[in-house]
């Protein structure tokens, strides 16, 4: 079987093992009264994270680090700029209050606890602990926000022993099946990652910050695509800021616990990746915050900072004799201006509510 082949057959498993997972459990979670926005943010958000979470697993238990860090960072980077970016220029996107007031802080938070883990160079199973931690207290305030809504709405909905068994037993199944693909898929996935790494000589953490990142969020392109179409906007937004918070605390969590010597994090995302997967998280406050709304020219914009970050990922790791101008001009013209024209439509908006 050709590493094409394999990789793609992996992620076909990974996206249909997703999909299984995600429609099984949001049954079930619908079924137990907790509100559609809860859903996607815990459920969904974790279900479509499903595949990074297979991925970084077995790319851990395979000794291949870097592999699971990289799907883990360039995940992050890649479902906000790219995902959200592609969803706005399809349509404005509305972003709920409490996304802005609640689930972005905590989605910049995470991302600053994890720099601050990993400075030492290594994200061990303490770390790990934490992090689970961290997310099981996170879903559980999610889940009893959720019931206190849905009950002082008076929505919740009832249904006989008889329907709720049958119910419950095609849920559990969806999710039975959905977890066996999705173990399936990784495997074959990282073992055409480590193929191509080797056969295009660059290392295994560059591809997985961007052939296994872009692949294993493909559940999250389409969630987020087809919400953003049929008019749900909020769950487009809300699935990539839930996904982001489970990558970090779910994923790197397993991941470190599954590691015996923890994960040794490289120099180079400590100095780059990391710190770029905190100014991403940054940059959504101004954005969601100006009118709760995601305007085209903003996707526009998430999608040019995606391409700078993947063109200069690939001329590092080629060394290329293009990488010392194009460092300079992003460095010193465009990211200084990006900053400026966010802080300026920051700023305008500020002064219009004061006003």
């Amino acid at each position: 079987m050709t590493t094409t082949l394999l990789f793609c057959l992996g992620l076909v498993l990974l996206i249909v093992g997703a999909e299984a997972l995600v429609r099984g459990a949001s049954s079930l979670a619908l079924s137990f009264g907790i509100s559609p926005l809860a859903v996607g943010l815990t459920v969904v958000a974790f279900g479509t994270s499903s595949p990074e979470l297979a991925v970084s697993v077995q790319s851990t238990l395979a000794g291949r680090v870097d592999l699971a860090l990289g799907n883990v960072v360039g995940s992050n980077i890649f479902n906000v700029l790219f995902i959200l970016g592609v969803s706005a220029v399809i349509v404005p996107l509305l972003v709920a209050r409490q996304l802005v007031r609640q689930e972005v802080p905590v989605m910049v938070g995470v991302s600053l606890l994890l720099l601050v883990l990993a400075a030492d160079g290594r994200l061990g199973r303490p770390d790990g602990l934490l992090l689970l931690g961290l997310l099981l207290a996170y879903t559980v305030f999610l889940i009893r926000q959720s019931r206190r809504e849905v009950a002082a709405a008076g929505q919740q909905q009832r249904a006989g022993p008889q329907h709720r068994a049958r119910a419950l037993a095609g849920q559990l199944l969806l999710i039975a099946a959905g977890l066996g693909l999705l173990v399936l898929g990784a495997t074959w996935l990282v073992d055409a990652a480590v193929a191509f790494a080797q056969r295009l000589g660059v290392s295994e953490l560059v591809i997985g910050l961007t052939i296994v990142a872009a692949g294993t969020s493909l559940p999250e392109v389409a969630t987020s695509i087809v919400a953003a179409v049929r008019g749900q906007r909020d769950i487009a937004v809300g699935n990539v800021v839930g996904s982001n918070i489970f990558n970090i605390l779910g994923v790197l969590g397993v991941s470190a616990m599954a590691a015996p010597a923890g994960l040794a994090v490289a120099p180079s995302m400590l100095a780059f990746d990391l710190p770029v997967v905190i100014a991403v998280a940054l940059a959504c406050l101004p954005i969601f915050f100006t009118g709760y709304t995601i305007a085209r020219w903003e996707g526009i914009l998430f999608l040019g900072l995606y391409a700078a970050y993947t063109a200069y990922v690939l001329l590092a790791a080629q060394q290329h004799d293009a990488l010392r101008p194009f460092s300079a001009v992003m460095a010193l013209g465009v990211l200084p201006l990006v900053a400026l024209t966010l802080a300026l439509v920051a700023w305008r908006e500020w002064r219009a509510r004061r006003s």
